[in-house]
């Protein structure tokens, strides 16, 4: 009996081994599914890295109905295809490329770029490659800048192509050496002219878009981008109320007495800095910049918090430059 029981056990245990290795792998012949841990830029043929994350970039056909005819059913066609834009987070240990489009889409020069973007396994096996044409960088995202956190930050793209291909990727990826760059939400400097910002202690994410147009190219089935508007956001920005006397009065001469022509606009800048604050990762400028909005926090009888103001201000122009390009 304990020779049959024992027969059994290693019966059971031989079948769930053939079992666990008929696995959908080899029923598919040899094809496995794979963990898309790596994602990598090029731009006009120039590999620029790594990227934290992407997404979009799907293509699609809209269902166009025509009117029903004598046996009363809609026929259904697709018109043309249709591309949607990518959205992707990137660091600061990119190559220059992606950061002169940044700049050169802020100086209104309007760049169309072709490139692709290559997912990869955590091997760095490149296992699909979406390849895009003349894309106009549509939106940018600066994160907030937080002086209690510790989290790090991405700079968020969006861009929109005039078409897109699927195709395979096969290889490993590699780059040429970049030094790994981290930045922290923490570690900014914000400088306005006239003004004392050492005491900034927030500074509201902000996103620069530029508008796109589709414009049909004869019969062909896409369609071409043509650049829209550029517009620069609001600045918002959070203070001490004890340390924010210089805005304070040019809040009180430029909204409260109407002293706001031209001449008393201001100029300034944001420095997103590496975390021990030496190197300069990136800076924006902004120029003619009007305070219009000082607004107190909420605040609470015997609460334990600094009074705190969020100030607004607007900025009719901003410039971007990454560390590796800006010319000193």
């Amino acid at each position: 009996m304990k020779n049959i029981r024992k027969d059994l056990f290693i019966f059971t245990i031989v079948a769930l081994t053939l079992l666990c290795s008929l696995s959908p792998a080899s029923a598919a012949g040899g094809q496995r599914s794979y963990v898309s841990g790596n994602f990598f830029l090029t731009l006009n043929g120039v590999k620029t890295g790594f990227i934290k994350s992407v997404d979009g970039g799907g293509i699609w056909a809209e269902v166009i109905n025509e009117p029903s005819g004598p046996n009363y059913i809609t026929k259904k066609h697709i018109g043309q295809p249709k591309y949607e834009a990518f959205e992707m987070q990137v660091g600061f240990s990119n190559g220059k490329h992606l950061y002169e489009w940044i700049q050169q889409t802020w100086n209104m020069a309007r760049p169309r770029v072709s490139g692709s973007i290559i997912s990869a396994d955590y091997n760095f096996d490149a296992k699909s490659e979406r390849q895009f044409t003349n894309a106009l960088l549509t939106e940018t995202t600066i994160p907030a800048m937080d002086g209690a956190s510790r989290e790090p930050a991405y700079i968020t793209l969006k861009f929109a192509p005039e078409f897109i291909r699927s195709v395979k990727a096969s290889g490993k990826l590699t780059a040429e050496k970049m030094e790994q760059k981290i930045f922290l939400t923490s570690n900014f400097r914000l400088q306005i002219d006239g003004l004392d910002c050492s005491k900034v202690i927030k500074v509201d994410s902000f996103t620069v878009k530029q508008g796109v147009a589709s414009k049909d190219i004869g019969s062909a089935r896409d369609s071409q981008k043509e650049p829209g508007k550029l517009e620069f956001p609001n600045l918002k920005i959070t203070m001490a109320e004890t340390h924010a006397q210089s805005f304070i009065d040019w809040y009180e001469t430029f909204v409260i007495k109407g002293n706001n022509n031209d001449s008393k606009e201001k100029n300034g800048s944001l420095t997103l800095l590496s975390p021990d604050r030496k190197t300069e990762f990136a800076k924006i400028e902004f120029f003619n910049m009007g305070i219009f909005r000082i607004q107190p926090d909420k605040a609470q009888a015997n609460a334990d918090q600094i009074k705190r103001l969020t100030i607004e201000l607007y900025v009719e122009r901003m410039t971007f430059k990454a560390q590796s390009i800006i010319v000193k």
